[in-house]
């Protein structure tokens, strides 16, 4: 290009402008947080594996301690056991044995890591709004300290249930919920907190847990029965005592065994009949359905047939989880609402504003005028003080020595006035808010102070007007 028609043309470079920044101290380059998960702030006493997937008790050693003696009593069948039965009875027997072994495996822990029908918490809001109902149903006002209602009445199937409020929860349980005081959690259709399995039994995990049990009772019997019939073939062989040499393991399966097949059993036995009948654990335990709490008593959850309870309790659709665990935590989410011990407060959720309306202590005291001060026969504050005439004051005849003793202690002597200077109530400050609009005290711009000797005939004043209106 010639000279003076511009240079050449120098490369720009650009810098991004970082359009996410609302306040101008915000760095364009600002990390993002990381969105946090439900079961991150779950408020139970649940632990979380696997991001959220698997949820327990925090209290699971002695679930632990079931796997132990699972593992161990099958293994040993398994290595020392089943090689000789195969060969001398038939190779069914370690293959039943290991069905019978991944089905318990299985239900175990399909018990112990899924959620057994926890209900969610109240927020503060849906809390307050309950409240609300309440003090609706009630005709009571929402202010102060009081509890509400625990209990409401349902009608199931001609039935009347009682439906509990939780303190903890801030909800009213549907029938046959329970909060469990373990998990601290409300557990729909609560069964028991199993400690073998580290967590509760309820609505969602309860087929599982009867699966578990049945199976486990079958495992236990046929590694029993089996342990004892290779003791027996090998004391054919070579004698009892060498048969004991030959297969130590098979005698700590056999002790095992023997000391569990009874409460294992036993308890099969007992879920079987609650299955039969629809109830739960929790419901036998109290006696809920008893016929020793009337003849009108009945369990309105029964379908009256054995063969319809156990296909609801064993085949019926699995409602999914309510508390949505592996959920993303939303920035205007509400936080369950936090337990109150029992004692609820009423509007505790509110905003300030809503709290000074329900609440006498903090509304603001009215301004007072003039006018609303004024007494019959007395002058108001816009009007001049009239001269008031002090006489000796005539003390009560029943109390005489009592007046006399307030007068020579509150009232000053004469001599203490000399030289003292009193104002005029048009001199006297006024405070704010008091004075009508028209009274000339409400135009002074003079900021009159009362000295010492002023606050004392004021003082003075006070005393000799209550004493003379006690004389009266």
């Amino acid at each position: 290009m010639p000279p003076g028609g511009g240079g050449p043309m120098k490369d720009c470079e650009y810098s991004q402008i970082s359009t996410h920044s609302s306040s101008p101290m915000e760095s364009p380059h600002k990390k993002k947080i990381a969105a946090r998960r439900k079961w991150e702030v779950f408020p139970g006493r649940n632990k979380f594996f696997c991001n959220g997937r698997i949820m327990m008790a925090r209290q699971t050693g002695v679930f632990y301690l079931t796997l132990v003696l699972i593992l161990v009593t099958s293994g040993l069948f398994f290595a020392f056991d089943c090689p000789y039965l195969a060969v001398k009875i038939t190779p069914a027997i370690p293959a039943v044995a290991g069905i019978l072994f991944f089905f318990v495996m299985g239900t175990l822990l399909r018990t112990s890591f899924s959620d057994p029908g926890v209900l969610p918490r109240a927020t503060p809001d849906e809390a307050a709004d309950l409240e609300r109902q309440i003090d609706i149903a009630n005709g009571t006002s929402s202010g102060g300290y009081r509890p509400p209602p625990r209990t409401k009445e349902v009608i199931i199937n001609g039935q009347t249930v009682k439906l509990k409020y939780c303190f903890t929860c801030k909800i009213f349980r549907p029938p046959r919920a329970s909060h469990c005081s373990l998990c601290d959690n409300c557990v729909e259709r609560f069964d028991h907190h199993c400690p073998w399995v580290g967590n509760c039994v309820g609505k969602r995990n309860y087929r599982f847990f009867y699966m578990f049990i049945l199976s486990l009772s079958f495992l236990t019997v046929f590694i029993f029965a089996f342990v004892l019939t290779h003791v027996i073939l090998r004391s054919q062989q070579t004698g009892f005592l060498n048969a004991l040499k030959d297969s130590p393991a098979s005698v700590l399966e056999a002790v095992v065994c023997f000391f569990s097949v009874w409460s294992i059993v036993g308890l099969s036995g007992f879920h079987t009949y609650l299955i039969s009948s629809n109830q739960t654990t929790n419901e036998d335990i109290k006696g809920s359905w008893s016929n020793k709490r009337g003849k009108e008593n009945y369990n309105p959850y029964s379908y009256g047939n054995i063969f319809t309870n156990c296909c609801v309790a064993l085949c019926g659709p699995i409602s999914p989880s309510l508390i949505d665990r592996r959920g993303y935590i939303q920035p205007d989410t509400p936080q369950p609402a936090a337990p109150s011990n029992g004692i609820t407060m009423y509007g505790a959720t509110q905003s300030q504003s809503d709290m000074a309306a329900a609440t006498p202590l903090l509304q603001s005291e009215p301004s007072l005028t003039s006018d609303e001060l004024h007494l019959p026969g007395k002058p108001g504050l816009g009007t001049p003080c009239a001269s008031l005439t002090l006489g000796p004051p005539t003390p009560p005849a029943s109390m005489p020595n009592l007046a006399e003793a307030a007068l020579a202690d509150v009232m000053p002597r004469k001599d203490e006035h000399m030289g003292h200077q009193f104002l005029t109530p048009d001199e006297a400050p006024s405070p704010p808010r008091l004075l009508a609009a028209g009274s000339p005290l409400a135009h002074s711009r003079t900021m009159h102070v009362l000295g010492l000797a002023s606050q004392d005939s004021l003082h003075e004043d006070s005393v000799r007007g209550l004493v003379k209106l006690s004389s009266v």
